[in-house]
């Protein structure tokens, strides 16, 4: 996981969070990627497959919608900073957290 923020530098705008066993990747607080099995999946977006040309789409995990596999393109650090960024951009903003929903119930007597 280190690797893929190093490779990145991003600095601070790049951040990652575990989420059942794996990783997903945040630019800009939009989840931009996910790391599986020490795989990299990029969000599918216009923008993405525009800079990569020739995809392969792949779901990073079972059941999960299909992502963009990016193996050679983790060497090339012009080429990830751009993918993430556009695919960042393209992506719409994230919703706002809803608020915990809490029971209505009359306080409890003393």
């Amino acid at each position: 996981m280190d690797d893929v923020l190093e490779q990145a530098a991003l600095g601070t705008a790049l951040t990652c969070k575990k989420m059942f066993g794996e990783y997903a990747l945040y630019l800009d607080g939009k989840v931009v990627a996910l790391v599986c099995d020490n795989q990299v999946f990029v969000k599918p977006t216009a923008a993405g497959r525009a800079l990569l040309g020739e995809v392969v789409e792949q779901a990073p995990y079972p059941g999960g919608k299909p992502h963009y596999l990016i193996d050679e393109g983790l060497e090339d650090r012009t080429l990830l900073q751009r993918l993430l960024r556009a695919t960042a951009q393209a992506l719409p903003a994230p919703k706002p957290a809803k608020a915990g929903k809490r029971a209505s119930r009359p306080p409890a007597p003393r």
